[in-house]
């Protein structure tokens, strides 16, 4: 892939833009003036899609106060409230309201943020108003964000989805494992990932990792070895591993300055060498930031 197809490939996750947000982040939430620099440079290097959601804080907002004509826009519902009795309306709602804050007439694609609802009583319900979404032409896909192969062997079951966006990363081997990586490519559903930094541990110096992920020792020190080995740093590696990966439509990555943006953009672009097998891992108590802090 020459650079553009290769930045082309990224999407620009923006809960940076609404929210202080990741284990690594010492600058808080972007501002507005740097949200406008960010976007800029993104459309210069070919990026078309922008990952948000409604759970983003200021995110949506804050992207509205600019031209998004250029870019394909993701975005995320909230769960239904329990006491909802009109799942279709409730829906609409949420989705023109993320129309107007984002001053879009339509959007790329509609995912869920807690899809597990799909398989509780309301699950047809809030399906059937998906697809409603996208007959009108609002949204272009329906789908999931999920947390793991397990969760998405429940959903494909039931229910067929355009567009799923689930973690992955150079030590995060889940969706390789469990066949959802190609199974998701089979069934004709793009797949979009997020996590490739591990919400910035995986960028971290071996002196800045906290204490509580030393019981990972021997992971680290293969992590460290091949880096040096291949004389890459953690930012080419983590990048050209998940964008050389052609069963993945977007690799999203968040940032928090536009400094950080360019230098995304600039270490994206080459190959990425065989990773060793003992790189690779299947604990959610290292790969889940929720369970981070009982670890």
């Amino acid at each position: 892939m020459n650079m553009r197809e290769v930045t082309g490939k990224l999407a620009l996750g923006t809960v940076q833009f609404g929210l202080p947000y990741g284990i690594a982040n010492q600058q808080g939430q972007v501002s507005v003036e740097e949200v406008g620099q960010i976007l800029e440079r993104a459309r210069e290097a070919g990026v078309d899609t922008l990952d948000t959601a409604i759970a983003y804080g200021e995110s949506e907002r804050v992207l509205g106060e600019f031209d998004l004509s250029s870019f394909k826009v993701v975005t995320k519902l909230s769960a239904i409230p329990d006491a909802c009795d009109d799942v279709s309306g409730w829906v609409e709602r949420q989705l023109a309201e993320s129309l107007a804050r984002l001053g879009l007439q339509r959007v790329d694609a509609v995912l869920l943020h807690r899809p597990a609802q799909l398989l509780e009583p309301q699950g047809d319900a809030l399906y059937a108003a998906l697809l409603g979404l996208r007959e009108q032409g609002l949204a272009g896909r329906i789908g999931a964000s999920v947390y793991d192969g397990e969760e998405l062997e429940r959903l494909c079951q039931r229910f067929a989805l355009d567009l799923v966006q689930a973690p992955y990363n150079i030590i995060d081997h889940r969706l390789d494992e469990s066949g959802w990586l190609q199974r998701l490519s089979q069934q004709g559903t793009a797949l979009h990932v997020r996590s490739v930094f591990l919400q910035g541990l995986l960028l971290m110096k071996r002196e800045q990792r906290p204490a509580s992920f030393e019981r990972w020792q021997s992971l680290w020190h293969c992590w460290d070895s091949w880096l040096e080995e291949h004389q890459l740093s953690p930012l080419q590696a983590t990048l050209r591993y998940a964008l050389n990966q052609p069963l993945i439509e977007r690799v999203v990555v968040g940032v928090d300055s536009a400094q950080q943006w360019r230098q995304i953009l600039q270490a994206a672009a080459g190959s990425c060498p065989p990773v060793p097998a003992e790189l690779g891992t299947t604990d959610s108590a290292l790969l889940n930031p929720a369970l981070w802090k009982t670890a």
